[in-house]
């Protein structure tokens, strides 16, 4: 383990504003951070901390083709496009959560995907180290905001753009005790007049890529205090995802 006072980061490389999307909670989950930047800036508010945990929400290297190695020992059939998946993606979707297959080079890659390789090789030279790493005192994970949000619900999320589903998440943030907006205070702000003049209090609502960087915050808080309500998918020659969950549904 390392220090106490450290801090949990969730980074989501999704952004459509900007490169990545951050969140950062203490030890009482309180909210530090959040906020956008660009690779540079995330980095030097990483290495101004004490102690850092940071939880990616990308995949930590392309596909290597473990899947089609492990067929055999893991699968009865196998349809042929599930090659494209790594082996923790192949798990969630075996599970009915959707997830993105990775390629099998870093250039095929999408961009969001490219950036999340970037960031994790840009932490590794910083001196970030894979968790559970014994005494380090910066470490690194990955993470996946739909599957995390769904093991923690037992069924998949609404739509994370609309307000529903952003209602939903932020409330299941809320309920797990992190320090945030109540997003129940959205009702009460809701007048006749207001719905008459399409004005809604979205202003109380977080956006769909920081409830995504809070749960990945969320995720590396959980997986430090209370490492028994995590699990691990996957090979760590290919990346593994660590959710908030110590046991997984056969299916979501």
């Amino acid at each position: 383990m390392f220090f106490t006072d450290s801090v949990f980061v969730g980074i989501d490389p999704t952004s459509s504003h900007r490169s990545f999307t951050f969140a950062a909670l203490d030890k009482g989950l309180n909210l530090l951070a959040l906020g956008d930047g660009e690779l540079d800036e995330v980095a030097a508010f990483l290495a101004g901390q004490f102690a850092a945990l940071a939880a990616i929400n990308a995949p930590s290297a392309p596909n290597r083709g473990l899947v089609r190695e492990k067929k055999k020992e893991l699968f009865k059939s196998l349809q042929s496009r599930a090659i494209g998946f790594r082996l923790a993606d192949f798990e969630l979707r075996e599970r009915g959560i959707a997830v993105s297959g990775a390629p099998g080079t870093v250039r095929a890659c999408p961009a969001w995907m490219q950036a999340g390789f970037t960031l994790y090789r840009k932490l590794e030279k910083m001196g970030f180290k894979k968790y559970p790493a014994a005494n380090e005192t910066f470490q690194l994970m990955e993470t996946h905001p739909h599957a995390a949000f769904c093991v923690l619900l037992e069924t998949p999320p609404l739509s994370k753009s609309s307000i529903e589903g952003k209602i939903q998440r932020q409330l299941l943030l809320y309920e797990a005790g992190v320090r945030i907006n109540d997003p129940m205070d959205f009702f009460e702000e809701i007048t006749r007049h207001k719905m008459l003049k399409g004005v809604w209090p979205t202003e109380l609502l977080y956006q769909p890529e920081q409830l995504d960087a809070m749960i990945a915050a969320y995720t590396a808080w959980l997986a430090f205090y209370k490492p028994e309500k995590i699990s691990t998918l996957g090979d760590a020659r290919e990346g593994q995802i660590v959710l908030p969950a110590s046991a997984l549904k056969e299916k979501y």
